[in-house]
């Protein structure tokens, strides 16, 4: 294949069912959180169906954001990068298990000097919404605090 020949079917190494397991986040979604719409997301295959990309406006005014989510073969994990309006960022590693996403940081350090690692769990549910559980350990993952407990239901 040479650089003007589009990729077939066959030719396309993310036409594999590894690939395919974060499919399940795709569509254009309202969020809920505390009983309150917490934002819009939009997530859309990019570069032949090989990054998941998230595109989040926030109920909260001026915030917005943008993941890139890929299956890392060498590494056999999944990866996001985040990057938000506030000039944020944050890469997390993982894998499915069952029918949730879940992606972890290394272990962080904030301004105070605390130690800090993020976990965030995707769950398909099977009324077609996806739950989004973003939780905290400052104990070396004894023990986790959620920061964020999302509902994702599709946009009618």
């Amino acid at each position: 294949m040479n650089a003007q020949t589009p990729p077939k079917k066959d030719d396309c190494a993310c036409f594999t069912p590894v690939h395919r397991q974060f499919d399940f986040w795709l569509g254009d979604w309202e969020t809920n959180a505390n009983g309150k719409i917490a934002g819009t997301n939009k997530i859309v295959l990019l570069q032949d169906k090989c990054i998941i990309q998230e595109n989040w406006v926030s109920a909260t005014p001026n915030y917005t954001g943008t993941s890139y989510n890929f299956y890392n073969k060498d590494l056999k994990k999944w990866q996001q990068l985040w990057i938000d309006n506030q000039g944020s960022n944050l890469l997390l590693t993982g894998e499915l298990v069952g029918n949730q996403m879940i992606l972890k940081s290394d272990v962080l350090t904030n301004p105070k000097g605390e130690k800090y690692q993020n976990r965030i769990t995707w769950t398909n549910n099977k009324d077609g919404s996806v739950r989004q559980n973003w939780e905290v350990s400052k104990d070396d993952s004894k023990t986790w605090t959620s920061i964020f407990d999302g509902l994702y239901k599709k946009k009618k």
